[in-house]
C-alpha cells in the first residue's frame, strides 16, 4: 500500500499538529533510569498520560473534529459525532466535542471498564452499553450514521486518526532525534501506524517494534493472514488493545504492514509485572496497554544494549481493580 492509499503522510501529521495546538499537549519524553541501568540502555519514556484526557486518543481525535469543520463548516456536524470504543478514544471523542460545542454519542461494549465509562459520561457525552465486543458496539455506531445523520470519528482507522497520533512521532524526532528504537502497543494500528509513518521519514533506521497480546491480537493475525481476519476479543489487563481492526480496513492495515520492522506478544503476567513496575520503581500509573513495551523488553529478552529507546505510555486509565489484580498476579 502506497503513501497516497493509506493516506498518511508526514505533510499530514504536520498539519494535525497545527489543528490539535492548544487541545491536546505535548507531552514529556523522561529518561528512566532504573530502566536504563536494567537493560544496560537508555529507555525514555513518552508520557502520553499527561494528556487532558489521560490518553493519546485525544490527538487523533481532535485532528479528525477540527479537520471536518476546516474542510465542511461546523453545520456539517449539526447531528452530532459518534464512535465505538474500548474507552480512551470516546473519552477523547467527548472531550473534543465538549470544547467545540458538538453533542457526542459513545457506544461501548460491555467489557469496557466502569471508570472508563464513568469518565466519558462525565464530558457530557451519551453512552450506550451494546453487545460484548467491538464490533458488535459498532453495529450501533452505523446504524446512528445511517438513521439520525451523526458523523463517525473512528477509533484508529482514518488517516486523520493516525495523522493526529502520528504527532508523538515528531515530538519523538524533536526530543531525541537519534532514537535506535520505538517500541509501541498494537491494536487497531492508528498509534503505531502514525507514529511510525512520522519516525520512518525523518529517520528511516529507527526501529518501530510494535507490541500485542498474546491472544486477539487482531492486528498481528491479520497481518500474517495477508489481509484482515476477526479474531475472538479477550479480556485482557490491557483492555486498550481488545477489538477487531474492520474486514473493511481502508488506512491502518497498510500503514502498520509499511512501518513496522519487527513484533511481540506478551502474557498476562508479563503486562501485570511491567504495570506493577512502573508504579513502583517510576511513580507512574499506567493502563495495560501502556505497560506492554515493557513487558515485552522484559518477557522477549529483546537486545537493545548501548541503544536509545522509547517506549511509549499510551495512556493511564486503569481502574483500582484492575491495578488490584495486576498486583495480585505478581505475588504482591
Amino acid at each position: 500500500m502506497t503513501q497516497s492509499e493509506h493516506g498518511v503522510s508526514l505533510a499530514s501529521i504536520y498539519q494535525a499538529r497545527r489543528r490539535i495546538a492548544g487541545q491536546a499537549a505535548r507531552t514529556p519524553l523522561v529518561c528512566s533510569r532504573a530502566l536504563s541501568e536494567r537493560f544496560d540502555a537508555e529507555i525514555l519514556l513518552k508520557l502520553e498520560t499527561q494528556q487532558p484526557t489521560g490518553a493519546f486518543k485525544l490527538r487523533g481525535a481532535t485532528n479528525m473534529i477540527a479537520a471536518l469543520i476546516e474542510r465542511h463548516g461546523r453545520d456539517a456536524l449539526e447531528a452530532g459525532v459518534v464512535t465505538a470504543s474500548t474507552g480512551n478514544h470516546g473519552r477523547a471523542v467527548a472531550f473534543a466535542a465538549s470544547r467545540l460545542g458538538i453533542a457526542a454519542t459513545i457506544c461501548l461494549s460491555r467489557l469496557v471498564p466502569a471508570n472508563k465509562v464513568v469518565a466519558i459520561e462525565a464530558l457530557g457525552a451519551e453512552v450506550r452499553r451494546v453487545g460484548e465486543s467491538q464490533d458488535e458496539a459498532f453495529g450501533e455506531v452505523e446504524r446512528l450514521v445511517h438513521e439520525r445523520g451523526m458523523t463517525l470519528i473512528p477509533p484508529f482507522d482514518d488517516p486523520l486518526i493516525a495523522a493526529g497520533q502520528g504527532t508523538i512521532g515528531l515530538e519523538l524526532m524533536e526530543d531525541a532525534p537519534d532514537l535506535d528504537r520505538v517500541i509501541v502497543g498494537l491494536s487497531g494500528g492508528g498509534l503505531l501506524g502514525g507514529i511510525g509513518a512520522a519516525v520512518k521519514a525523518i529517520r528511516p533506521e529507527t526501529r518501530l517494534t510494535g507490541v500485542s497480546l498474546s491472544h486477539g491480537a487482531a492486528m498481528w493475525e491479520s497481518l500474517q493472514a495477508g489481509r484482515p481476519v476477526a479474531v475472538e476479543e479477550v479480556e485482557s489487563l490491557a483492555d486498550s488493545l481488545g477489538g477487531g481492526i474492520g474486514l473493511d480496513n481502508r488506512c491502518t492495515f497498510g500503514l502498520v504492514r509499511e512501518v513496522m520492522d519487527d513484533h511481540y506478544q506478551v502474557s498476562e503476567v508479563a503486562i501485570a509485572h511491567a504495570m506493577v513496575d512502573l508504579l513502583e520503581h517510576e511513580k507512574l500509573l499506567v493502563e495495560g496497554a501502556a505497560a506492554v513495551g515493557l513487558a515485552a523488553l522484559a518477557e522477549h529478552g529483546i537486545e537493545v544494549r548501548g541503544q536509545r529507546v522509547a517506549l511509549i505510555l499510551s495512556g493511564n486509565g486503569v481502574a483500582l481493580e484492575t491495578l488490584d489484580r495486576a498486583r495480585s498476579m505478581c505475588g504482591r
